[in-house]
């Protein structure tokens, strides 16, 4: 299915990005690379198999002014856009009440603006040849929120809103959307993540540490773009979760006060 096809991916130069670029490279996908670290991006396509079939298109996704002259250029640098995957993002660890407001806007526009405005800027090109992709990254967040993540599951939430409509409106025009619901994934995200006073919470929960490796999250998502699923939910047990807030809400209620990250 990927042979030919372009894939622009968000947030490459680690994690669950870094492990997409690799598996869809085996796949024969030629790759548009976005993150800040151009060092890593370069360091990640010297190690694919085919580095002539990747570009590398380095920015900071907080300039959203720029993104609809960064989906122009991704486009010159490919030919065009097959799939997105809006992976690019950022968690938090820390009190709603000591998260700075300009900590809350970043992690908005990083997880849910920068997105939605990179999905606006490759739709009409999408739409204009009647196929394409649209893959966003939420999180168990987006169904639960737990502790020192106030904002972070406040925009996965807005995310699985956001393309579950986006889904309806594209029905019947060769535009699918998949909605990737992670739960733990073993990546560099805590290391990063939003703290107190904007600092970066600088370690790796256990939780995190011990959970799915990026590349078996990575095959899963791959495999589910290319059966066209409307939403993948990966990980290990905590991907319950969903269905539990679903179905046993009030349980949900009594035990997430105690599912502080660690």
């Amino acid at each position: 299915m990927f042979r030919g096809k372009v894939v622009w991916i968000t947030g490459a130069s680690s994690g669950i990005g870094e492990a997409l670029a690799a598996e869809l490279a085996a796949k024969g996908a030629s790759l548009v690379l976005t993150a800040r670290r151009t060092d890593r991006l370069e360091a990640l396509k010297a190690r694919m198999p085919d580095p002539a079939k990747v570009h590398l298109l380095p920015a900071d996704l907080l300039d959203l002014s720029a993104v609809a002259k960064l989906a122009q250029r991704a486009a010159e640098l490919s030919g065009r856009i097959d799939v997105l995957i809006n992976n690019a993002g950022i968690s938090q660890r820390t009190k709603a009440l000591d998260t700075r407001f300009e900590d809350v806007r970043r992690l908005m526009e990083i997880n849910f603006f920068a997105p939605v405005a990179l999905t606006n800027a490759v739709l009409p090109s999408m739409l204009a040849r009647g196929a394409g992709q649209i893959v966003i990254l939420s999180s168990v967040a987006g169904y639960v929120g737990t502790p020192l993540r106030s904002s972070y599951a406040a925009s996965k939430h807005a995310v699985r809103g956001y393309y579950d409509s986006l889904r309806a409106e594209l029905h019947g025009t060769g535009v699918g959307v998949t909605i990737v619901c992670p739960g733990y994934i073993k990546t560099e995200i805590t290391e990063h993540a939003v703290a107190a006073n904007g600092h970066e919470h600088g370690t790796r929960d256990r939780s995190i540490e011990n959970g799915m490796p990026a590349q078996a999250c990575a095959k899963a998502i791959v495999k589910a773009i290319a059966a066209g699923k409307s939403e993948l939910h990966v990980g290990g047990r905590e991907v319950m979760a969903i269905y539990l807030k679903r179905f046993l809400p009030g349980l949900v209620e009594r035990v997430v006060p105690r599912q502080a990250p660690n």
